[in-house]
């Protein structure tokens, strides 16, 4: 059942005066549940409950926190409909869509399950000591990774499931050893409640603190931003536009004692199409870019914005070609009234540009709500020189750059803001001409894909998710995949310290049987 209330700890609380409802886009009306906003009296208590359990949840054993990562994911799946149900009502997306994105939030709390209960994630490493070392004696010097404390996570618009409530920056905190409190999208507030049940639940029946998670209610920026300010707060979790994510960003930097925010912002994803493969596969490029382009309607992060190509007789049947496939596509439903208009206002400026060519523009009438794909087509010389155009476009609309040079070409990438991704399309022994392109590409974007489309990100432990500013705050890490873990942990190191007051990862018996780095040596192995 759906309250409206927050859930502080494991009780639920409603002291708040300012209320709100989700909105259901596909039937443009709003739901019927009434969601009430967190109280500053309320996010305080959330953060002590978060720093009260930090005490001890940060030393709960892996396989601890393993059955309790394992719980969440049982506990989503046994939601069953009602999860599902809520989600499309709360977000105009296809049932199909809601339960392949609850796979993935299962998967991932799983594979973080995996890995702290193998436990070798936190980079033990040691050095032992050398007493009769010349010309002064060497400590003994033991190092891992320790959680950084209470984390703050913000609830993504496009992705209810996986980016939110119990999504990768949460399942990755809690399974760092940090206490969580997310701040739900107003968006998609009943989803969010939902999975913070199937969260408590599994926290009590697993025998985790109070206030391990929390769940805050919010309706604008006021709750968001007095968690970023709590001086009980240690580390931020985004993902969402370079303006959110930015403000957050600035807010976590002026405290004083100022705090990391990893932030996944916004993306063009470059992609650039090399001579050779337009002239042989023109057409089916146009068909597989007309899909990824419209593929949710255009909501993710990683659309193909920004197409890239020499200009040529073979770049101009690519864009009559990739205008006629995506005209016949329907426009579908977006994920609220405001995404829908901030959509067609970006369009529009995009559109107003005197030397850009409208390539496509679905004219006919829709559905409220439901946005009408656009491409538009302009030369390398106009983009260079309007920045305006480089930015974002939320929504089923790509740009496509006709390039008067390789030369210009590489330009153009050099001078773009960071990315997710960037792609190169090419023919065999094509791509090893346009060296140049590609190490440009790599230096603007975290992943680059060779023959394929960049909607759809895998979550395995290689796949990078981030990128240079402002894709990203901190292109060092990914939010997606074992390895976010990261984010949440700082390296610690103990010198000289009795071996029976070391954490076990690092005593010399190696109790918890862990691949470590022993004096330069990846060991199981005890030390004798």
């Amino acid at each position: 059942m759906i309250t409206g209330k927050n859930y502080i700890g494991f009780q639920q609380s409603a002291k708040g005066t300012t209320s709100y409802r989700t909105f259901n886009p596909q039937l443009n009306i709003e739901n019927q549940t009434i969601f009430t906003e967190a109280t500053s009296e309320e996010i305080d208590e959330a953060v002590a409950l978060a720093t009260v359990a930090f005490s001890s949840y940060k030393s709960i054993s892996g396989k601890k926190k393993s059955a309790f990562l394992n719980a969440i994911a049982d506990e989503i799946i046994a939601l069953d409909d009602k999860l599902i149900k809520t989600y499309c009502s709360e977000t105009g997306l296809p049932e199909g869509r809601a339960k392949g994105e609850r796979s993935r939030t299962v998967g991932q709390l799983r594979s973080f399950a995996d890995l702290v209960r193998e436990g070798s994630w936190v980079e033990a490493t040691i050095d032992t000591a050398q007493p009769n070392r010349e010309p002064i004696p060497k400590s003994d010097i033991r190092k891992l990774l320790v959680p950084l404390g209470p984390v703050v996570v913000f609830g993504a618009s496009n992705f209810p499931l996986a980016y939110s409530t119990a999504g990768g920056d949460t399942a990755a905190a809690l399974a760092s050893g940090c206490p969580v409190i997310v701040k739900s999208h107003p968006m998609h507030a009943g989803t969010g409640e939902l999975v913070a049940s199937a969260i408590i639940k599994a926290a009590k029946d697993t025998g985790m603190p109070n206030g391990v998670f929390s769940n805050l209610n919010s309706s604008g920026i006021e709750v968001g931003t007095h968690l970023v300010k709590h001086s009980q707060v240690k580390a931020v979790g985004f993902t969402g536009s370079i303006k959110g994510g930015r403000a957050l960003y600035d807010l976590a930097a002026q405290r004083d004692e100022p705090i990391p925010v990893f932030a996944e912002m916004g993306s063009i994803n470059p992609v650039v199409i090399l001579p050779k493969a337009l002239e042989h596969r023109a057409e089916n490029l146009a068909k597989t870019y007309a899909g990824s382009i419209t593929l949710g309607t255009g909501q993710f992060c990683t659309n193909p914005g920004l197409i890239l190509g020499l200009k040529s007789q073979a770049l101009s049947s690519f864009v009559e070609q990739l205008s006629l496939e995506i005209m016949q596509l329907e426009p579908a439903c977006m994920l609220h009234p405001n995404i829908f208009q901030a959509y067609n206002n970006n369009k529009e400026k995009a559109l107003s540009h005197d030397s850009i060519k409208v390539v496509a523009n679905y004219k006919d009438e829709a559905q409220p709500n439901y946005a009408s794909q656009t491409v538009i087509s302009v030369n390398g010389d106009t983009f260079l020189n309007n920045t305006t155009l480089h930015q974002e476009v939320f929504g089923p609309f790509s740009m496509v750059i006709q390039c008067e040079s390789k030369a210009q070409l590489e330009e153009i990438i050099s001078k773009l803001e960071g990315q997710l991704t960037g792609t190169l399309i090419a023919e065999k022994n094509e791509a090893s001409n346009y060296s140049e392109v590609v190490s440009a590409l790599q230096n603007r974007v975290g992943r680059l894909i060779y023959n394929g489309v960049p909607t759809g990100v895998e979550v395995c432990p290689s796949m990078v998710h981030g990128g240079p500013y402002p894709s990203s705050t901190d292109s060092r890490f990914t939010a997606v995949g074992i390895h976010s873990i990261k984010r949440w942990v700082r390296p610690f190191s103990y010198q000289d310290w009795p071996n029976n007051l070391l954490p076990d990862e690092l005593k010399n018996e190696n109790p918890l049987g862990l691949s470590r780095l022993v004096n330069n040596n990846q060991t199981k192995a005890p030390i004798e």
